[in-house]
């Protein structure tokens, strides 16, 4: 009776203990929302003391808001855009000219079609740039943003004012019922901007922590990584441009309503320059940096055009605080500020789930083939596959099966065409002639984000890590790509749940990850990140698995985990491995392809390799004659 009771008590302490860290976790979640609106709360009685106006601090929320949308884009996806200035200025544009016009008298309405109209902009400059990267995605979003500056003072110049703007915006009234409100310049100019600008905090923060910011987080980290994983980065791309796009719109039809004049240089260049410089001094991939950033450029400014002595000098002070605080702050104010408070507290980061630490892993599931296959039939087949770059053959007429269950092995001396042929396995090489197949579907040229998602994935040679996050985010990429597929819309939608809590805890589990599971990858050992590398992989839940060279690179000690890792997963998986340590190679796998010069050279068990001739001759140095 007495053991019960103490089982019973037990469960409940259990309980208890897991209900008040779920409350804390939650209380810590919501903190920088809490202490973002106490702060716009305080600012009108603290920050007039040090000189700021109100209108001041109401520009300052409007580049706030205009720049939370662009850190969505820059700081959390890593797309640089120097042509933000184009939705701005439509969304400013279209909201005074209605409002102006007559056309529409609810100044919220035009907020609106303004903002709807300056994200269908960007959903049509975002479907052609983004087919570029780098430095080319830049350079075309700046030849789009001096492309709206120059239609605004031609083209359509009958509407926007030409050089002139358009001035007499009428002041904003909100009709609540019974109840109609005049916003006047000042504090309830203030009020009304802080609220909007709060609003679009909390849906950039929830954007920030959902699923589908965990994939831009990885798209920023490791785009072609995200890609094999089995997301679609593109329509995340486009999605996260047409947000950005969309805050920018809503920030210009503020600009305008807040002056009462839409100023003509809302598309100029300087606009996108000065949200750049502004993100990047308050700290990218923080949501508040380019409202600190805001807050330091625009009171420095405002201070500077007072002093008379200094002149036109004023931008060469700006630039210098620029310098000095980008210098001795790597990752902006804000960023600096989170960086102290991470390493002063000891609990997990904040976007990590507690309670998941504490759950018992459960097995990884795998990825059900789409069709049922005996034992031993072909479940991966290259059909005279051959990749050609011009007068180079790296790979000519290659035969190869992989059967269910089965763990074949790749081999071949360096420049055998082992990488190029199993790119083209994997989808991510398109082949010059050939076909190859998956469970008997055609799956060449598909690309590597579908085939992934037909249960098939692959380790590099090379880690190719999200480095700048912990292990368990590492893991919840793949996971989210098997639980969502190449593309889920779900920007407000929660991160965890219990199912994908469980999934990320059995693979880091699965290679012995778990006391590292909370450290960022770019602390780990290389034997650590070798395995999460593996790790990868199998969280796809892939029933076939690519791995390209799993022991490059590891001491004796770490080859030998690796090796058993190997052995453990191949249950319900099948499985290529390309390696270049025989001992190993011959140690796990059934059948082995030799390849020679880019062509198959010879194909059997360990044990026919071994004695081949040609092979001894071409690749293991005439192990015969040394035996001999």
């Amino acid at each position: 009776m007495s053991s019960v009771s103490t089982t019973t008590a037990g469960r409940t302490g259990a309980g208890e203990m897991g209900a008040a860290r779920a409350h804390g976790g939650i209380m810590r979640r919501r903190l920088p929302e809490l202490l973002v609106g106490l702060g716009l709360l305080v600012a009108p009685f603290v920050l007039p003391l040090i000189g700021m106006s109100p209108d001041l601090l109401t520009r300052i929320l409007i580049w706030g808001l205009f720049g939370l949308g662009f850190d969505l884009l820059f700081g959390y996806t890593g797309l640089l855009s120097f042509g933000q200035a184009a939705f701005y200025g439509t969304g400013g544009f279209v909201a005074a000219y209605l409002l102006t016009s007559g056309i529409v008298a609810n100044m919220l309405v035009a907020l609106l079609v303004g903002t709807v109209l300056a994200a269908v902009a960007g959903l049509v400059i975002g479907y052609l740039t983004l087919r570029r990267t780098g430095i080319y995605f830049a350079m075309s979003t700046l030849a789009f943003g001096e492309m709206f500056y120059f239609l605004e003072n031609s083209t359509f110049k009958h509407y926007t004012g030409g050089e002139n703007g358009i001035a007499g915006v009428p002041p904003p009234e909100i009709s609540l019922g019974f109840v109609q409100l005049h916003i006047s310049s000042g504090w309830p100019m203030y009020w009304f901007v802080a609220v909007i600008f709060f609003l679009g905090y909390l849906i950039a923060r929830r954007i920030v922590r959902s699923p589908f910011g965990a994939v831009l987080k990885a798209i920023q980290g490791n785009p072609k990584r995200a890609m094999a994983l089995g997301h679609s980065i593109h329509n995340y791309k486009l999605t996260v441009f047409v947000v950005a796009a969309a805050y920018g719109g809503l920030a210009g039809g503020l600009l305008g309503v807040f002056q009462s004049y839409m100023p003509p240089d809302a598309f100029g260049l300087d606009t996108s320059a000065q949200l750049i410089i502004q993100t990047v001094m308050g700290g990218a991939g923080t949501l508040l940096g380019p409202l600190l950033g805001a807050t330091i450029w625009l009171y420095l400014y405002e201070g500077l055009q007072n002093f008379a002595s200094i002149g036109a000098h004023w931008k060469l002070i700006l630039g210098i605080v620029f310098v000095v605080l980008v210098t001795l702050f790597r990752h902006g104010v804000a960023g600096a500020i989170l960086d102290f408070v991470r390493h002063r507290r000891t609990r997990l980061p904040a976007d990590i789930d507690q309670d998941a630490s504490d759950r018992v892993a459960t097995v990884l599931d795998i990825v059900p083939p789409l069709a049922t296959t005996r034992p031993g039939a072909p479940v991966l087949e290259a059909r005279g596959i051959s990749k050609h770059y011009g007068g180079l053959k790296a790979n000519t007429d290659i035969n190869f099966t992989l059967r269910e269950g089965e763990l074949h092995g790749v081999i071949g001396p360096n420049g055998a065409g082992k990488s190029t042929f199993f790119a083209m396995l994997a989808g991510e090489l398109p082949t010059t002639s050939g076909k190859v197949y998956f469970r008997g579907q055609d799956i060449t040229g598909v690309g590597v984000t579908a085939v992934c998602q037909l249960g098939m994935s692959k380790s590099y040679q090379i880690n190719q890590l999200f480095e700048h996050l912990t292990v368990r985010q590492n893991v919840m990429v793949p996971v989210l790509a098997r639980m969502r597929g190449h593309y889920r819309n779900d920007l407000l939608a929660g991160l965890h749940s219990t199912e994908m809590d469980e999934q990320v805890n059995a693979a880091i589990a699965l290679v012995d990850l778990t006391r590292q599971a909370d450290t960022r990858v770019s602390d780990m050992s290389y034997g650590e990140k070798r395995r999460l590398e593996i790790g990868l992989a199998l969280a796809t839940g892939a029933n076939v698995l690519l791995f390209d060279e799993p022991l490059a690179g590891l001491g004796p000690e770490e080859r030998v985990l690796v090796v058993a890792l190997l052995k453990s997963v191949r249950q319900g998986r099948s499985m290529v491995i390309v390696e270049h340590d025989m001992d190993a190679m011959f140690e796990l796998a059934e059948r082995i392809t030799v390849l020679y010069e880019g062509r198959k050279l010879a194909e059997g068990t360990a044990d026919e390799i071994r004695q081949d001739p040609e092979v001894q001759a071409a690749y293991l140095g005439g192990m015969d004659d040394e035996s001999a």
